[in-house]
């Protein structure tokens, strides 16, 4: 379950990703198939290469991008590994709200 976002900041995460960006939207989520985590980052880019691409620098692999028919297409970061990445990418801040 997602919450904790606008519907405005949705709608720029989006408009990125219909440029061609590398984009990103943290927000609350709850699974219980991941106890512990309670944020989820979402990287997303139409160009499916530049997204495969992007994601391999950290290890991530082609076959775990979430692939939309919307084209919203995205890789979610979780626990450590989303705020390794987040870190690396300068973007640290977008975990402080969660916090």
């Amino acid at each position: 379950m997602a919450f904790g976002i606008d519907r405005q900041t949705v709608r720029q995460w989006k408009r990125k990703i219909d440029n061609g960006d590398i984009a990103f939207l943290t927000h609350y989520w709850i699974d219980e198939r991941f106890p512990g985590c309670k944020t989820v980052t979402k990287v997303g880019c139409r160009d499916l290469d530049k997204l495969a691409a992007w994601g391999a620098q950290y290890g991530l692999k082609k076959a775990w991008i979430d692939i939309r028919r919307d084209g919203y297409s995205h890789f979610d970061l979780l626990g450590d590994k989303e705020r390794e990445i987040l870190q690396k990418e300068g973007l640290e801040e977008q975990l402080i709200p969660f916090t």
